[in-house]
């Protein structure tokens, strides 16, 4: 699959077959993520693998929009390291460029993936509290966003998202 063709067919999946996803696919995964730009190449991510059975079915109790956690056979959650930050505004857009490659590598590789949001405007919304406690994150790291992966027991369709009216030449 080329570039643009997993791009374009990139859809959210929530349905996922009973199938385990090995260690090399995974490492394939965060690979890709961390091809991301990042500001000033400060690479602020870092990525906690859930496998756990029974930590992925506890995520829907504190992340309600997560709950094909539960049927997921692996979750990725993308942190923002915020404590040696060299461009200190940027470590949301660093972790969300990895996350989007994320998606489009497992896309690629005939997973399905969906993102959660997690980082919120409010750092004490029970997503990001319930994920820092949950994987023991240390202060300073912030989870943005947990994504769900499997083998897709689903096929949302194609959607051409393009909307010309969106577009403006040098100015609004």
């Amino acid at each position: 699959m080329d570039a643009l063709e997993a791009i374009q067919t990139r859809r959210s999946v929530r349905k996922y077959e009973k199938k385990e996803i090995n260690d090399e696919i995974v490492e394939k995964l965060l690979s890709a993520a961390m091809s991301a730009p990042s500001a000033v190449n400060q690479q602020s991510w870092e990525f906690i693998v859930i496998k756990d059975r029974e930590m992925l079915d506890a995520i829907p109790t504190f992340s309600p929009f997560a709950r094909m956690a539960a049927h997921a056979p692996l979750g990725i959650l993308i942190c923002g390291d915020t404590r040696n930050l060299i461009a200190p505004g940027f470590w949301v857009q660093d972790c969300s460029a990895a996350t989007q490659n994320l998606l489009i590598a497992a896309h690629a590789l005939g997973l399905g993936a969906v993102w959660t949001g997690v980082y919120p405007m409010d750092p004490m919304d029970r997503r990001v509290i319930g994920f820092t406690k949950h994987c023991q994150l240390p202060e300073g790291v912030v989870p943005l966003a947990f994504v769900a992966v499997g083998y897709p027991a689903e096929t949302p369709p194609k959607q051409n998202r393009f909307d010309p009216r969106r577009i403006h030449t040098n100015v609004w």
